[in-house]
């Protein structure tokens, strides 16, 4: 029988259990997976936790994972066995040797996109494409503050966004990571844990501010995050790796006619041609080296709680991939 990472309820990653789970045949409008490649983000350690809740208990962590077609159901065209696809999106499943998705959420894989790239891209580099061209369309000219700016998403929207011709600035942890969001296309670069990035923001714009904040810490950051915009700007918070962000008063935003964006990946993609158009322009992204997937973590997938433990205590850059 394949096996799973479950969890019965909500807590630490001492709560993932190696388990044994039936996979079904195929109903109308599904098709079964052999997974190759699993991604690890941010939403698995939300949901293990208990920040989003769960719909059901027990539950198969993991939203992103590339694989090949074992079966596919009734009224399904667009895929057949043999099939390499990839996915992100919902229902969770992913942490799995094999699962059931829904067809219509899978995206067939170019034969020069291998499985760790696509299981390490799909969620964070489709989220750098929704963020950067659809959320706010970054233009030539724009100053963009990205925080967490070494970790897997940053680090795309680091690169993504210096080639659009954006001035980018980006905030890390260390030294070590300042260096790794400078080669991936920061033009400065601040360590938080020693100086305010709310001063250096300021500094480096010349008192302006940025036209736009990319902001997946959350609490810890969302305030200072607005401080640091341009008259006009845009804060876009599309995580909260510190915790929910406070009740926002709305008329804070008048002092700087500012705006407030709460996106998800699951808002943009829902829709199977833009589902197609975002994965499209993600794979000339990397086709084109626009951007680099990093995979700079790699775990069996039985050890996906220590995968956890490491990404929570910030131990990780770039992207982390579980393989069954």
């Amino acid at each position: 029988m394949p096996k799973a990472i479950v969890i019965n309820e909500t807590g630490g990653p001492e709560v993932m259990r190696w388990e044994d789970v039936p996979v079904a045949a195929p109903g109308p409008g599904q098709a079964r997976l052999r997974q190759t490649a699993i991604g690890v983000n941010y939403i698995d350690v939300y949901f293990r936790s208990g920040l989003y809740p769960a719909p059901r208990m027990p539950v198969v962590l993991g939203m992103e994972a590339a694989g090949v077609v074992d079966a596919v159901g009734p009224d399904v065209g667009e895929l057949k066995p043999g099939d390499r696809v990839a996915y992100a999106a919902a229902p969770a499943g992913a942490y799995s040797e094999e699962r059931i998705m829904p067809a219509d959420r899978l995206v067939g894989l170019p034969e020069d996109i291998d499985d760790s790239t696509a299981a390490a891209a799909m969620l964070k580099g489709m989220t750098a494409e929704y963020l950067l061209h659809r959320t706010h369309h970054v233009r030539s000219g724009e100053t963009v503050l990205v925080h967490a700016a070494a970790g897997g998403v940053g680090l795309l929207l680091d690169a993504w966004a210096r080639h659009l011709g954006a001035t980018v600035i980006g905030t890390v942890g260390s030294d070590d990571k300042a260096a790794l969001a400078k080669a991936h296309g920061c033009h400065h670069t601040i360590v938080y844990t020693r100086e305010s990035f709310v001063d250096r923001v300021r500094e480096i714009t010349g008192g302006r501010g940025v036209d736009v904040a990319y902001d997946s810490v959350g609490r810890d950051t969302f305030a200072g995050s607005l401080e640091c915009l341009a008259l006009r700007g845009h804060l876009v918070s599309f995580g909260q790796s510190s915790g929910p962000v406070e009740p926002l008063q709305v008329g804070l935003l008048g002092a700087k006619s500012a705006t407030v964006s709460r996106p998800t990946l699951f808002h943009y993609t829902g829709d199977r041609a833009e589902l197609l158009a975002i994965a499209n322009n993600l794979f000339d992204a990397i086709r084109r080296r626009i951007i680099r997937i990093e995979v700079n973590q790699t775990y069996a997938l039985r050890e996906a709680a220590t995968a956890h433990r490491d990404l929570e205590a910030r131990r990780t850059t770039g992207s982390t991939v579980l393989m069954p």
